[in-house]
């Protein structure tokens, strides 16, 4: 075998140790930032970046407690709880986000899990998203069998299930609902043949360790995340976390690379915070193998920039969007 060969196939692993880990993420800024992005450019065109547009289809009353989110009823965010909304209302989104550039639509729910009642509303939402030519994601909490079964037959894409942090530090956010549920939803989903979505919140007063045991977490699975979306937390007012103190910038970027290291084939989504991040550490993050954003002036209920915003930072760095199935 060609020892080029031998190395790509070396990339990927999944016996990651907590150590070599988190030796990887306090290596020299320069030498991570080094490998992370020859690993990058292994796997992906580095100057293409995937678009997604995500849209709130119910929004708040979550009767789960995640400290980040203000979507939970346990929380006075200010804002008041909707109705699942109607397909035609998403698909007229869906039609709006393919047109200004976006390859995937991603529809989120604010529910623990979804009633019964509620799946075929979901399974037309899909099934329009596709008809339109867009990938399709969906996040919609916990999921039975049948859940699975039905989203699967209408031909979901992406399931988005986060762990949001580390196991050690997960019951510091949220409550409600255990780690290994979570775990256990994303299995459901991969064994269906749908395709994951999983990352997590940097800067939720967790520590390095934390950071880098949720993406051992994440390489270690049987298979990696197609989709691994790094959030910054957005202090939102009301929720437990809206004084928590900001990220610094280049740890930030350090998870980013090690995520890319990691998990080489993935896509790695630079998801919410980027309304504080400044061009520069965004160029960063797309260096370190960043390759897919969202889209669009909200994030469900948070602000994003915007697509003239994206365009101007697009046309700084020479980047385009990328081809529809990369």
């Amino acid at each position: 075998m060609a020892r080029a060969e031998t190395a790509k196939r070396s990339d990927v692993r999944h016996d990651w140790t907590r150590v070599e880990a988190l030796e990887l993420y306090r290596r020299p800024f320069n030498d991570l930032l080094f490998e992370a992005h020859t690993l990058h450019r292994r796997y992906f065109d580095a100057n293409a970046v995937q678009k997604s547009q995500l849209i709130s289809i119910k929004t708040a009353g979550c009767p789960e407690d995640c400290g980040y989110c203000s979507q939970s009823a346990k929380y006075d965010s200010g804002l008041k709880a909707s109705k699942l909304m109607a397909v035609q209302e998403v698909l007229e989104g869906a039609r709006a986000a393919k047109a200004s550039g976006a390859t995937r639509y991603c529809m989120g729910a604010a529910w623990r899990s979804p009633k019964a009642r509620d799946m075929d509303t979901i399974v037309a939402m899909v099934e329009g998203v596709k008809e339109l030519g867009l990938e399709t994601c969906m996040t919609l909490g916990m999921l039975t069998d049948d859940d699975v079964g039905r989203l699967k037959d209408a031909g979901l894409d992406y399931y988005n299930h986060n762990i949001d942090t580390s196991e050690r530090y997960y019951s510091e956010i949220i409550t409600t609902r255990s780690f290994e549920s979570r775990i256990d939803t994303i299995n459901r989903v991969r064994e269906a043949g749908i395709k994951v979505c999983c990352g997590g919140i940097l800067g939720m007063g967790e520590d390095s360790q934390d950071r880098v045991d949720m993406l051992v977490t994440l390489a270690n699975l049987e298979q990696h995340p197609e989709s691994v979306p790094i959030n910054m937390l957005i202090p939102i007012p009301g929720t437990p976390l809206a004084s928590t103190e900001r990220i610094d910038g280049i740890d930030f970027v350090r998870t980013i690379a090690v995520a890319r290291i990691m998990m080489p084939k993935s896509v790695v989504r630079l998801s919410a915070g980027r309304t504080e991040m400044s061009d520069e550490l965004q160029a960063l993050c797309f260096f370190a193998g960043a390759n897919s954003i969202f889209v669009g002036e909200t994030l469900l209920t948070a602000d994003n920039p915007g697509e003239d915003a994206d365009d101007v930072l697009f046309d700084k760095l020479g980047l385009q969007g990328m081809a529809p199935g990369t």
